[in-house]
């Protein structure tokens, strides 16, 4: 039984064998990288050096997102514009645990009620704004701007202090 394992690695040392003559080939002949079987799982390759080096780069990236973020508000062509400060005293007689929800459905309903459409797509910023202090508890009140497109489509922001 002890001639089948020997049997067994011989072959494998002829593969590592070949394995390292065929990396010191590629060292004479190119740049020098590692083979895939001489590296460790911690150590990493040669293309993935560059991209550790950009820690720099996110906050152009940051900022780029940030211009492109204005540049969808103008890329829509507004129809018509207006500031509200929708009044949450309603939501404040519903039990506990609909409240928040009650809150989100409330404004939906202003903003079809005074902008005269039924296609209204809430901000992720007003969304956060409702959830910030959890279900129980909404805001009494916020303050949102409406901006209705040549489509029909109205989009709540929230009202920034000017």
């Amino acid at each position: 039984m002890s001639e089948k394992p020997s049997d067994q690695d011989e072959p494998l040392e002829e593969e590592q064998q070949t394995a390292s003559v065929a990396s010191e080939e590629e060292g004479k002949e190119g740049p020098e990288e590692p083979a895939e079987e001489e590296l460790e799982e911690g150590q990493p390759a040669a293309e993935e050096e560059p991209a550790a080096e950009e820690p720099e780069e996110p906050e152009e990236a940051e900022e780029a997102e940030e211009a492109e973020g204005e540049e969808e508000e103008e890329e829509i062509e507004v129809v018509e514009e207006r500031v509200y400060t929708i009044p949450f005293r309603r939501v404040w007689a519903t039990p506990r645990g609909k409240r928040t929800p009650r809150a989100s459905r409330m404004l939906r309903d202003f903003v079809k009620r005074h902008m005269k459409t039924d296609n209204v797509e809430i901000s992720n910023e007003v969304n956060e704004e409702l959830w910030a202090r959890s279900i129980k508890k909404p805001p009494r009140q916020i303050k949102v701007r409406l901006v209705k497109d040549k489509e029909g489509r109205v989009i709540v922001y929230r009202a920034t202090a000017a």
